[in-house]
């Protein structure tokens, strides 16, 4: 096959082992500046440039748009499933995935444990969504924060109340989230590749952290999930409509709490704690998947 990968940064681990675990099958993967790429937006004839060559000859594209460009990013990878070419998750999930509000409502749409959860446009209805959330402490966080940036645990309901107003203030949305103490600092992230959890790890924040981030000098560790937290990862991908992804869950006493939906998860963090190849079982499913005009959505909202 004849892979696009959509990145900015050639030099991550994630994209190097893609890159190595492709060459190793045979295959041949090109790594494309996601903002680099321009399009030709023609009735009929959706056109890709890069480098002032036009992109067309490829089976599949693996998108690893960061955050920070998702509405650009999914942009050019519509563009590519109009042109028929199979991508490894489509723009219509991973534009859910970056939403945390939308995402949050299709999961609880389809039944899946979240952490109590509130949202509000106006600043004066603070006390309602606290009292929604359960009371300090709370976490808020930012609708478009990632890797831990934007979230605050707010630990009395003065600061709670101060940070929330604060955000509001200034036309900044944000989620409000019970805080799950019985998860000690430590979530679990199971890695989802087409429908099954090929592997998990228990990660830890730093000293004084309550995020558990490896980006923010957290921990990580092999975990043996139940067989209700792997349901959860499952049913979560399946709900936004991802083929590969991360699921974030927190043990609550009341069993698994899905915290986010990572549609481009790192694979350093889950290589070294597992020993798994991760990269090699992505590229296997692409080689059993990767059809022209595969793609559900074929580019549509």
């Amino acid at each position: 096959m004849k892979i696009a990968m959509l990145a900015r940064n050639p030099n991550l681990y994630s994209h190097k082992r893609l890159k190595e675990a492709a060459q190793q099958r045979g295959h041949e993967l090109e790594i494309i500046n996601t903002t680099r790429c321009y399009m030709n937006i023609a009735s009929r004839r959706p056109e890709i440039y890069y480098n002032g060559q036009k992109l067309s000859w490829y089976d599949a594209v693996i998108p690893r748009i960061g955050a920070s460009v998702t509405f650009y990013g999914t942009a050019v990878l519509r563009q590519f499933e109009m042109q028929g070419i199979y991508p490894l998750n489509e723009s219509v999930a991973i534009g859910r995935s970056r939403d945390k509000l939308r995402s949050m409502q299709l999961l609880a749409r389809d039944g899946i444990g979240l952490p109590v959860t509130t949202f509000a446009h106006d600043p004066k209805q603070t006390a309602e969504v606290m009292e929604v959330a359960g009371g300090a402490p709370v976490v808020v966080k930012l609708l478009e924060g990632t890797q831990g940036i934007g979230v605050v645990l707010a630990d009395t309901e003065r600061s709670a109340i101060s940070v929330i107003e604060a955000f509001r203030g200034a036309n900044i949305n944000i989620l409000v989230q019970e805080f799950i103490k019985e998860a000690g600092g430590t979530d679990i992230r199971a890695f989802v590749i087409g429908g099954k959890v090929i592997a998990a790890m228990q990660r830890t924040g730093a000293e004084g952290d309550f995020r558990s981030n490896l980006h923010r000098g957290g921990s990580a560790q092999v975990v043996k999930l139940s067989p209700e937290e792997r349901a959860t990862a499952i049913r979560s991908a399946k709900s936004l409509g991802l083929n590969v992804c991360g699921v974030d869950m927190l043990r609550s006493n009341h069993g698994p709490v899905v915290m986010e939906v990572n549609s481009s998860p790192g694979l350093e963090g889950i290589e070294m704690a597992t020993g798994i190849d991760v990269a090699g079982r992505i590229i296997d499913f692409m080689e059993k998947h990767a059809q022209p005009g595969k793609t559900q959505t074929k580019g549509k909202g």
